[in-house]
């Protein structure tokens, strides 16, 4: 009997000491964070694009006035544009970058929104560097243009990503679709490796330029060439979707590609949002500390050497939030601002 009693007291012991633990845990997580501090998380994409160092640089600029503003950002790698609005839509995360045809086909509930309508709640803070469609393809393929592409073996992107959706608007615009080809779903930062080992013949990126990923895709074995989009393509791709731009990328960036000039290509802005639910002091915050260290800001990637303050206020397709609208009325920057977006 005794045994069985200090048994009992045993069992007891344990369950009670356990049941306690997570609670404990909480207790050192929570005096860990300090009281009073706001935590905002950016999403960003794979961590060899753009979109990575892009949460980096603005988490580094706000954390400098972390004691001032009681705000601490931090960054996480993501699916790219379609996981990160979703995720601020849902609360999951206060910020993302995304790219400003996803995010117009958000607020406006089509593409992947159709059945759920508009997502209203979705808003801009700024716009930042101008993405181009980048069309990569080993030379032995023979692709020179979007419609070499039938029959081919092309990573048109995973889902969730801008890409996918932007080459399946390309290949709309050259009159055929993905079944004219032998697609394949792989993330961005999986097709350098797909190309140099002739598992396909090309792969779409939508991207800033310099890019790590085009780099490691030029530089291999197999040689590589980026292909331009342009003519009655790209004319019908702008002429259905006004949000997307010609542009060249600068074949100095990429010297092992097998181009001998600048490429002509199309692309989108990636474009940093967030929602109508997170605060406008701390939506507030973070756009006054972009925009007064915009030369430190312009410094963190090399993407970003084009950029000015007025063009990151253009190709937005999403209304403004009410605390970026603040600092720009502050600062005058509000007259480049479309009017339709500060509601």
């Amino acid at each position: 009997m005794k045994r069985l009693a200090l048994l009992a007291l045993l069992v007891v012991f344990v369950a009670f000491g356990c049941s306690q633990q997570p609670a404990q845990e909480k207790k050192e997580e929570a005096a860990a964070k300090p009281s009073g501090v706001t935590y905002v998380t950016i999403g960003t994409g794979g961590v060899t694009g753009v979109y990575y160092p892009t949460g980096g640089a603005i988490s580094r600029i706000v954390n400098k006035k972390a004691a001032e503003y009681g705000i601490k950002a931090t960054v996480e790698s993501t699916g790219g544009s379609v996981y990160n609005i979703n995720a601020v839509l849902a609360g999951d995360l206060e910020f993302g970058v995304a790219q400003s045809d996803r995010q117009s086909q958000a607020y406006n509930g089509q593409a992947e929104w159709s059945e759920r309508g508009p997502q209203t709640k979705l808003r801009s803070v700024f716009s930042i560097y101008p993405e181009l469609i980048t069309l990569i393809a080993s030379e032995a393929s023979g692709i020179n243009s979007i419609e070499d592409l039938k029959g081919k073996i092309v990573n048109i992107g995973n889902p969730g990503s801008g890409q996918l959706q932007n080459s399946k608007d390309l290949f709309e615009a050259a009159g055929f679709t993905e079944d004219d080809i032998k697609a394949e779903y792989a993330k961005a930062v999986e097709s350098p490796g797909l190309l140099q080992d002739e598992r396909i013949d090309a792969f779409f990126y939508t991207v800033g330029h310099p890019n790590g990923n085009i780099k490691e895709a030029t530089s291999g074995r197999v040689k590589v060439k980026i292909v331009p989009i342009t003519g009655k393509t790209a004319d019908n791709l702008i002429a259905k979707y006004p949000y997307y731009a010609k542009s060249k990328i600068a074949i100095s960036n990429y010297p092992t590609a097998v181009n001998e000039s600048d490429v002509e290509s199309v692309g989108v802005k990636a474009v940093f949002v967030t929602s109508s639910d997170v605060s406008e002091d701390v939506v507030y915050a973070i756009t006054k500390e972009v925009f007064e260290n915009f030369e430190e800001f312009k410094k963190l990637h090399p993407a970003y050497a084009v950029i000015t303050k007025e063009s990151m206020l253009e190709g937005l397709t999403a209304p403004m939030h009410k605390g970026a609208l603040k600092y720009y009325k502050e600062a005058g920057l509000d007259q480049y601002i479309k009017p339709e977006l500060m509601q």
